[in-house]
């Protein structure tokens, strides 16, 4: 068929450039699951060499068939799984006919190798595919009911997808009330599962749970892919760490409620399964029509979780990511809300944007507050009229005046939501989900738009050209903030009710593709009170999102671990906020707030207005040092050196704080070309251990010699508080004025790094650092690194030349 992809008798594998995924078309019909790992060539006889060897069926178990008594599908390893027949896992599919009965059977009926990724109908996809296939299979008792099984190939970044369609071709309506996206059977249940939790402000903790005959789940009933419960997981055998073991990924391309599962049965197989979420789901499908389920990615690393996340990261950035701003630098933008909040004037807005300005500022965004009667967060959403009373100009004359000062223009919207308190709601109230005579429970004071009605969608489309059109808009954060409840879609009517969560999803998808093709030069951010919405559906519209609305930059940087582990991080928005931190109240330096921040889309939130002419000076170079990173840093390889308190970096557990040396967190980004790389050094807490540390880099050319290498910057002498006095000739007062005056003119000597290794060097043995200070004096070459401290290493590929053995001995 193609170097991709191998048919041998009955043996199908699809090949990545590093991996292979082997089934077969049993004996009965069943597309039998064999091998998911690294290449194999396919030699004569493979096949029936590793299909289990299954002679007669365990007590108590189901067997098949007549013509096939020893065949038991509960623990054969199957591409698809359904009712009826034995098979007592999760099944892939599930119906119900008119009839009542709920058995299905698919069974091979012909295979097809198109050009290109058949369409989902309604439903986001990846693109550029090396190859694909198609397996068609039919009911055995009832052949026109058909299930399509679409396997794609992305050889480049490892990855295969999945997909699955199910067409009624009988002559009457059945009851779809489950359809998979993605089934992987494993002969045995030895892994150690991975999903990653949390909650609003505090997302992608990344959580293992040792599988050994037990099960585990990770779901979302939100309504979207959620900030709880991400749909990116994945199997690993025991031991695996971040260089070394077998590592399996899966993903949805899907933002709505969804469910994977890890599924232990009884004769040792593990289900791995991923899909829509089947609870309160079911869609008719009239006698002709079809079904289609979200696309699922898969992807294998036998190096290790680091690996199989770079995999993963570069799939995203090349197959999802499109249009205009997918490989176009974004800009580093000022968001006016943590400044203003509601509270704000034309006036105000623009003496922030000038403030930006200055600093280097490349993009103004105005966020919420600017519609309607929008003072607070009790009304008008629906009502996407400019406050004329606020910006007495509009739109137009705001972003002009922005655009008149060199930057550009972006807004924040939030469609898909409602408040009672609404010209939009008193006009169509049936526009609203609500269950009928029952009171509501909101969220954020607010109510979601019935997206299954048409007429909605239109009023969308239409309103939001008409904004986005009405003013030089070069940016758009697409915000939607609560989760839903009382779900129910007046326009369904109540026989079609199960059919409201994804029809919804599918409803947005048609608004928001509408728009992105209308205005293709607009950068879009997905918002949904953070990270409620950082999925691969949204980002095959808007190439980045907003991964927490928790800015806090140590927190942050644990969030940012989470998310690197199946997305890029040029697809996160990162903003360096205020102190004290708006969401936890702690105070972290600037310096640190843009190390957490730098390696994503760089973006402030804070009033600029009131920085001091030192903390203008220190935001303006961070700008500008990210200008010179950018070029390389968008599209880097991403490593996770060390790992902080909330992302493990072996399987089974979190670091500890053995020897009484607490955990940091490190990552390193390099460059595509491996010319250079960033090294971040972020410490929580301080501890005196006078241990000598290093940082290790990985990535590099091991044959290519690097400069390490961290200018000195000059240290405050304040927070050493009364330690002054050691040296002082005159006594000082802590916070005092003579403090605070020989602070302006004296400070003490920081540290600096500057060394050349190879690669090699680099990566194995690590750059010698400057100590921390412990208590015991301080001195040129000592690092003053407090709580929540960070340091930015650069490593640049140095001029070749000859070892200084090699020279000597010459």
């Amino acid at each position: 068929m193609s170097e991709r992809i191998e048919t041998l008798g009955s043996l199908y594998a699809l090949h990545t450039a590093h991996t292979s995924y082997l089934f077969r078309i049993a004996e009965s019909g069943h597309v039998q699951h064999l091998y998911y790992g690294p290449r194999l060539p396919v030699t004569a006889g493979l096949a029936d060499a590793i299909t289990p060897k299954t002679p007669c069926i365990p007590g108590c178990a189901v067997s098949y068939s007549e013509k096939f008594p020893a065949l038991c599908m509960d623990r054969f390893c199957g591409e698809v799984s359904s009712e009826g027949k034995g098979d007592f896992g999760a099944p892939f599919v599930s119906l119900v006919r008119a009839n009542g009965v709920r058995t299905c059977d698919f069974v091979f009926d012909h295979a097809e190798t198109p050009a290109e990724t058949p369409v989902l109908a309604g439903l986001p996809g990846a693109y550029d595919a090396d190859a694909v296939l198609v397996l068609a299979l039919h009911d055995a008792d009832e052949p026109a009911l058909m299930l399509e099984l679409t396997y794609a190939v992305f050889a480049d970044t490892d990855v295969i997808t999945r997909a699955a369609r199910l067409i009624n071709g009988t002559e009457a309506t059945l009851t779809l009330t489950k359809l998979s996206s993605a089934q992987l059977d494993f002969a045995d249940s030895d892994f150690v599962f991975t999903d990653f939790t949390g909650a609003w402000a505090d997302e992608m903790h990344r959580c293992d749970t040792v599988l050994s005959g037990n099960s585990a789940v990770c779901e979302s009933r939100t309504g979207a892919s959620s900030n709880r419960a991400n749909p990116f997981t994945m199997l690993a055998r025991p031991g695996a760490t971040e260089t070394a073991g077998e590592v399996y990924g899966m993903n949805l391309l899907y933002s709505g409620s969804h469910r994977t599962v890890a599924q232990s049965g009884p004769y040792g197989r593990l289900r791995w399964q991923a899909g829509i979420q089947p609870d309160g789901f079911s869609w008719a499908v009239p006698a002709g029509e079809a079904f289609a389920a979200p696309e699922a990615v898969l992807c294998y690393s036998q190096a290790g979780y680091g690996t199989l996340s770079r995999q993963m990261q570069a799939f995203v950035r090349r197959h999802i990511v499109r249009g205009v701003w997918r490989d176009k630098p974004r800009p580093v933008l000022l968001n006016s809300w943590e400044a203003c909040y509601f509270k704000f004037d034309e006036a105000k807005l623009l003496r922030l944007a000038k403030a930006g300005a200055e600093c280097g500022i490349e993009l103004f965004v105005l966020d919420d507050g600017w519609f309607g009667h929008r003072d607070d967060d009790h009304t008008s959403l629906g009502d996407w009229d400019v406050n004329i009373k606020k910006l007495p100009h509009g739109l137009t004359g705001l972003a002009d005046k922005v655009e008149a000062m060199g930057m550009r223009f972006g807004l924040w919207v939030e469609p898909e939501m409602i408040s009672v308190e609404s010209a939009l709601y008193k006009a169509h109230p049936d526009w609203a989900m609500a269950a009928p005579g029952r009171a509501h429970s909101e969220g954020r004071n607010q109510r979601i738009l019935d997206l299954c009605n048409p007429a909605v969608r239109n009023f969308l489309k239409e309103k939001l050209e008409e904004v986005f059109s009405s003013a030089k808009i070069s940016y758009v954060k697409w915000d939607m903030n609560r989760c839903f409840s009382d779900v129910y879609s007046p326009y369904l009517g109540a026989a079609r009710q199960g059919e409201t969560a994804h029809r919804y999803i599918l409803g947005l998808y048609e608004v928001i593709s509408y728009l992105t093709e209308k205005f293709p030069d607009i950068l879009f951010e997905s918002c949904a009170s953070g990270g409620n919405r950082g999925d691969l559906g949204l980002l095959c519209y808007m190439p980045q999102f907003w991964a927490s609305d928790n800015t806090d930059a140590v927190c942050r940087a644990s969030t940012q671990m989470g998310y690197s582990y199946g997305y890029p991080l040029s697809a996160l928005g990162c903003h360096v906020s205020a102190c004290p931190n708006h969401q936890t109240l702690r105070v972290t330096s600037l310096d640190t707030r843009f190390a957490v921040a730098v390696c994503g889309a760089l973006g402030y939130e804070m009033d600029f207005t009131e920085l001091s002419a030192e903390e203008k000076k220190e935001i303006s170079a961070q700008i500008a040092l990210y200008k010179q990173l950018r070029p390389w840093l968008q599209y880097a390889a991403y490593y996770r050196v060390e790992g902080g308190l909330n992302a493990p970096l072996t399987a089974g557990g979190a670091l500890s704080a053995a020897g009484g040396v607490l955990p940091r967190i490190r990552f390193c980004a390099v460059s595509s070309d491996q010319e250079h790389a960033l090294a971040v050094d972020l410490q929580l807490l301080q501890n005196v251990s006078g241990r000598a540390e290093r940082y290790c880099v990985p990535g590099l050319v091991p044959e290519r010699l690097y400069r390490f290498h961290k200018e000195a910057a000059p240290v405050d002498i304040r927070p050493f508080g009364s330690l002054v006095n050691a040296i002082s000739p005159v006594h000082v007062k802590p916070g005092g004025m003579l403090h605070k005056v020989a602070a302006q003119f004296w400070h003490l000597p920081g540290d600096s790094e500057d060394a050349v290794l190879s690669g090699a060097a680099l990566a194995s043995a690590g750059a010698a650092l400057c100590p921390a200070y412990t208590g015991t004096g301080y001195a040129e070459g000592i690092k003053y690194l407090p709580d929540f401290g960070s340091r930015l290493y650069f490593i640049d590929r140095a001029p070749e030349a000859l070892p200084e053995s090699t020279a000597s001995a010459e």
